[in-house]
């Protein structure tokens, strides 16, 4: 993705709309409750979304682009047992064959989401990859979503999340552990919306 210093540059741009001076509105706003009350939002089990947002920019054209990228069709129905040993068996697939290859060296572009190439692709192509392999696979596509946030060193990177009974998990192609949203000490920027996922919302929500 592209570094931290573009998407900042980028996302004041977008700001200049007014949707864009909305987001900035809501996030200061739920960051003044965040500092009041104990960051309920990073104690949480589950991700909240605190605004709309605008997409990625390289996610504009996503449902366009891959309908099943934005599907709510609820499949059958899997137990908690079996939907975990498909997302492992997933993630872990996707890290070991997937390569790893930046956007400008495929395309000679900052930011383009696609599945990965025979080359490989960058972190929200494995998402990508990873969403498309559970969805096939059985697990309901209303539970995955592609979140974008700040790694441990503040660069910009991308997840896959997973609503899981018990909170959102993250698959990352940095990792074969799968872990609670909570724990992986990134800053959560943005999402799919859990309830239409052909739009985004913004988190702002620290682990």
């Amino acid at each position: 993705m592209k570094p931290l210093s573009t998407e900042v540059r980028a996302s004041f741009a977008r700001f200049k709309s007014p949707l864009g001076r909305l987001v900035v509105i809501c996030a200061l706003a739920v960051g003044a409750m965040v500092a009041g009350s104990g960051a309920d939002a990073s104690e949480g089990r589950f991700i909240k979304a605190v605004a709309i947002s605008p997409p990625p920019s390289g996610a504009r054209q996503l449902c366009r682009k891959y309908s099943w990228a934005c599907a709510t069709r609820t499949s059958a129905p899997l137990t908690s047992q079996q939907e975990m040993k498909i997302i492992h068996r997933v993630n872990r697939q996707v890290n070991a064959t997937t390569r790893s290859v930046t956007d400008f060296s495929q395309y000679r572009t900052a930011e383009r989401w696609a599945l990965p190439t025979s080359r490989g692709g960058d972190c929200e192509d494995f998402a990508l990859l990873k969403k498309r392999d559970l969805i096939r696979a059985g697990v309901d596509p209303s539970k995955l979503l592609i979140a974008t946030v700040l790694d441990a060193k503040r660069n910009s990177h991308a997840v896959l999340i997973y609503r899981s009974a018990g909170g959102d998990l993250v698959l990352d192609n940095l990792t074969n552990q799968i872990k609670s949203w909570s724990a992986t000490r990134y800053l959560f920027l943005r999402m799919q919306n859990p309830r239409k996922p052909s739009g985004w919302v913004g988190v702002y929500a620290r682990s």
